[in-house]
């Protein structure tokens, strides 16, 4: 049991781990989500902060599969994580919840999710490999939530390492607040703690030149001790420990600290910045959630106000395939017996047992109070993005955006009759994973998973084969082409058809214009009959016949879209007008309009952000105008890379993968986003038809 002076308050937290026990209020907790990229050692980092905490009495490995965080059979043959894992521990009479996150940019989706748990992110780099291109999108999402930062370099008896020039890099890309908390010694072998030390032997540079940095940094947040500090007074370490928080919320300083997480050096003096310099839920600025789209409720981090908290991670038990959710509580307590509800339903349920994740150990706590982490078990009902509340809040939370999935894979079962059980093994996988996603196109009647690139969907069907026992065979998608008319024309249909009994008849005249691009809805139809030619009640179902085409399309296939219709006359019969006449009415009047009105394909062109070695770019920039794309922009990066900017189409990059790795000597990644349609060059055109009808004659 925790002793000491400091009498808590009846908000009160107990979780047992290990033979730790924490009691703590909402003040004496920290949140921390470690990102960077894959192979950093962010996992490494977490195994060997709950070993050096005592959370656990072993110190868990990537590589000999015993981490505690990559429990997933998947995580543990690729050793590397593809989902975000929670652990826990106690130092210094704090309770420290630690978001571990994947770190190649394929699995992307569950860090950008969990980021809006914590108060302060923690960006690990390699210092063998530097800063490579996740480490410098998950800097910058960090950033625009308004999250302070704390960089480690890990690895840093890393052979290659030059951490100098490291050094030199992070302050060069991320600002000349990154200032070193602590620096290697000589023999890299401990850590000189630079917040308390001036002297020290180092080879990165001088420790009181580190520590005058450091501080310069910290009081820039406060106006009357920088005041004091130009006019030569010498700053108390008290005060300056008195306005850290405020400066790393402020982003005035960003810690630089050094650790080797195998060996565990470092750990401790991590571990005492993290407990004493990062803000608690209590010091940060109240959560908000929107209400009906407008109205904003600020929620501060107290317990005994009403439960509001947010669902940013789901998984599954690898083996019993139970559901977890996981939920950061910012305002409130939640209990067992609590009457729970989960956005705007309105019948409550039970949460049953509150639990505290330790990788995939699950353990019951008495409660969840305002600013911790917490799990529910079997709530079926839960998604990412989730509010749950009491029912005296609610809201939204608002999460940042996930990249669009644009590699694609269409599926079909290995196994006849197993259609439905992959349908709902795809499910699970999409609740785990925010950017893997399924579609099922109406007209490939192909079933379409969609993730960041190729290994995303590899591992997935991996997960997929040894968790659900299912297996089934992928090809390439048809590439999702639209179709549009680039001119003005007018149709007419007359529909006639007499079988001894009751007839059909209808006659309708329309005409077709081009709408702009990307026009929502895609149809913009109206109803210009003047004179009753054609009785309003066949307006829908010359609507339906017109739409009918518009999901299939007229020249290859394709739906429709960015079209206006006018219907302005037709004819009809008292007796034999009926609505499958019209139907088939306005279909084939529609059919014989667009077919006069220079029907054209359009293709998906999606925007690419492609990081690579400055020595490619002559390569890549020449692969991209034969690919038909265009280089919109550049940047310089640190470490002599550089972004390539270009808008490619879709068709010409489905294997963009295995070539930039084979340019690029494996150093070069992309990421894509749905930019916009554009039209098919004429020759492109005559082949994608030429291809489908063929496709279609065999089907036939």
């Amino acid at each position: 049991m925790i002793t000491g002076s400091k009498a808590f308050t009846s908000r009160i937290l107990t979780v047992f781990f290990g033979g730790l026990k924490k009691v703590a209020d909402t003040g004496e907790i920290r949140n921390i989500i470690l990102l960077g990229h894959g192979g950093s050692g962010k996992t490494s980092l977490a195994e060997a902060i709950l070993h050096k905490t005592g959370a656990v009495n072993r110190l868990g490995s990537v590589d000999e599969q015993t981490s505690i965080c990559d429990y997933y059979d998947e995580e543990k043959h690729h050793k590397h994580s593809i989902t975000s894992a929670l652990v826990h521990t106690e130092y210094n009479e704090k309770l420290l919840n630690i978001i571990d996150t994947p770190g190649y940019p394929d699995f992307v989706g569950p860090a950008i999710k969990a980021i809006t748990a914590v108060e302060t992110a923690v960006l690990v780099i390699s210092a063998s490999a530097g800063i490579e291109t996740n480490t410098r999108k998950l800097f910058e999402l960090a950033k625009s939530v308004g999250m302070p930062l704390v960089i480690v370099i890990n690895k840093i008896d890393a052979e290659n390492a030059d951490l100098p020039e490291l050094l030199k890099n992070i302050q060069e890309t991320f600002g000349s607040q990154c200032r070193c908390a602590n620096l290697p010694s000589a023999d890299k072998e401990s850590i000189i703690d630079c917040i308390s030390n001036k002297t020290g032997d180092s080879a990165i540079m001088d420790v009181g030149q580190a520590n005058t940095e450091l501080i310069e940094s910290v009081i820039e947040a406060d106006d009357e001790l920088m005041e004091s500090y130009l006019g030569g007074e010498e700053i108390a370490a008290e005060k300056i420990d008195s306005v850290f928080v405020k400066a790393m919320k402020a982003g005035t300083i960003i810690p630089v600290i050094f650790t080797n997480a195998r060996k565990e050096t470092g750990i401790e003096n991590l571990l005492d910045i993290i407990i004493k310099y990062t803000p608690s839920p209590s010091d940060s600025s109240a959560a908000v959630v929107f209400k009906d789209g407008e109205e904003t409720i600020e929620l501060k981090a107290d317990s005994a106000g009403p439960l509001v908290g947010l669902v940013f991670r789901v998984g599954f038990d690898p083996r019993s395939n139970m559901k977890y959710s996981a939920i950061r509580i910012f305002s409130g307590t939640i209990k067992s017996d609590t009457n729970l509800f989960i956005n705007d339903e309105k019948k409550g349920i039970r949460p049953g047992h509150i639990l505290k994740s330790q990788g995939e150990e699950n353990k019951e706590i008495e409660n969840g109070i305002a600013g911790d982490i917490i799990t529910l078990a079997k709530v079926e009902e839960l998604r990412v993005g989730d509010t749950i509340h009491d029912g005296k809040t609610n809201g939204k939370f608002e999460m940042p955006p996930v990249p669009e999935p644009m590699f694609s894979l269409a599926l079909e079962p290995a196994t006849r009759g197993d259609e439905q059980k992959i349908g709902s093994a795809i499910e699970k996988l999409c609740e785990e994973d925010p950017c893997f996603k399924v579609t099922r196109d109406v007209q490939t009647r192909e079933q379409v998973i969609s993730g960041m690139g190729e290994l995303h969907l590899r591992i997935m069907l991996e997960k997929m084969e040894k968790r659900f026992k299912l297996a089934v065979n992928t090809k390439e998608p048809k590439i999702p082409y639209r179709e549009t008319i680039t001119g003005k024309a007018d149709g007419h249909y007359r529909h006639k058809k007499q079988s001894g009994g009751a007839g059909q008849f209808g006659e309708v005249y329309l005409r077709v214009e081009p709408a702009e691009r990307d026009s929502d809805p895609p149809l913009q139809f109206s109803w210009d009959i003047f004179g009753g030619s054609i009785p309003g009640q066949f307006e829908p179902p010359v609507f339906k016949g017109i739409n009918d085409v518009m999901q299939k399309g007229v020249v290859a296939g394709f739906p429709l879209q960015d079209v206006k219709v006018s219907v302005y006359d037709g004819k009809y019969h008292a007796v034999d007008s009926k609505e499958v006449a019209f139907r088939a009415a306005g279909k084939g009047a529609f059919i014989d309009a667009v077919k006069k009105a220079k029907p054209a394909l359009l293709e998906p062109i999606v925007n690419m952000e492609i990081t690579i070695p400055a020595e490619n770019m002559g390569d890549i920039a020449g692969d991209m105008a034969a690919k038909r794309g265009r280089v919109i922009g550049q940047d310089m990066l640190a470490g002599n890379f550089m972004v390539i900017k270009a808008q490619v189409p879709l068709a010409e990059i489905t294997q963009y993968t295995g070539q930039l790795k084979s340019v690029t000597a494996g150093q070069g990644s992309y990421s894509m986003t749905l930019s916009h349609y554009d039209p098919v060059p004429p020759n492109v055109q005559q082949q994608i038809v030429a291809a489908c009808k063929k496709e279609k004659e065999e089907e036939n």
